[in-house]
Formats: structure tokens, sequence, C-alpha cells
């Protein structure tokens, strides 16, 4: 989700939730304790210089449990750092704290903002030795070239 689709969507929301993939919900006295524009600049395997940015989020959770960000307040905190930081419309990227910070994608489901899981990958599969994944046959569903020939029909002498 780009930071122009957060922005389009607060305005229409009542309160500000956020969602594991798995449907665990994070705890609704959240703090977004940053905003930012993080840039990566950096070489692959195969020797491609790339470029990056995306729009971080830091979620944290406190102590203090009456604590509740309301939308037009995220929009704030939003316009400000795009003003002060001069940030970007790019991809958001969020930090939440589990067993250590994580670092998700940002969808909406129509009712909260789902964290989604990121993964790694190899940027240049074709110049670092990855070999194609082959393609998996089911050796049942292979006709033979003479399908007419069965055991004792005289076919294969």
């Amino acid at each position: 989700m780009k930071l122009s689709a957060i922005k389009e969507i607060l305005p229409t929301l009542e309160n500000v939730e956020f969602q594991l993939e798995n449907g665990i919900m994070v705890p609704e006295h959240f703090h977004v304790t940053e905003v930012g524009q993080i840039t990566k600049n950096f070489i692959d395997c195969g020797g491609v210089i790339r470029l990056e940015k995306v729009v971080s989020f830091q979620l944290w959770n406190a102590d203090d449990f009456q604590h509740r960000l309301k939308p037009q307040k995220l929009l704030n905190i939003i316009q400000l750092s795009e003003e002060k930081l001069e940030i970007e419309d790019s991809e958001i990227e969020v930090e939440y704290q589990s067993s250590t910070i994580g670092k998700y994608d940002l969808e909406f489901n129509g009712r909260n903002f789902v964290l989604i899981n990121k993964t790694t990958a190899c940027l240049a599969q074709d110049a670092c030795g990855i070999p194609q994944e082959k393609q998996k046959l089911n050796l049942s569903n292979i006709r033979s070239q003479n399908a007419e020939c069965t055991p004792n029909s005289g076919c294969c002498s």
C-alpha cells in the first residue's frame, strides 16, 4: 500500500486498527512512534545497483491502555512528515515488535490495516546460479505415445 492510499482511507474510518496477517490484532493502545522515509542503496548478487525507498511506520505498545490513535491524528502525523521530511508517495513498510523487530507490508481489508509478512528473495536469480524449478509431472497422467499398447497386445514385439 502506498502512502497516498492510506491518506485516502483514514478519513473514512472511526478508528485505526492494525492486525497481523494471521488475524491477531495489534493492541488498540498502540502508538505510531515514527513516520519516515528509508532509502536502501545496494548491489544485488548479480552486480545490479538498486535503490529502494519505503515510507516507514513504527508501531509501539506502551502501558497506557487508554491510548487510542484516531484517524485524523495519524493523518496529521503523515502530513507533517511529508512537509518536514519531503517524503515521497512510496510503499509503506511497518515495523512492529514481536520476538524481534518485524518488517511488514501493509494492506487494508475494508476494516483493518493488515500487516503482511515480508520475505527475502534473490533479485538476480538469473545471475546467481539458482536452477529453475523443474516442472513436476504425475506419471499416471502421462500418456504413452502409443496409447493402444497394452500387455499381451503384441505392440511391444
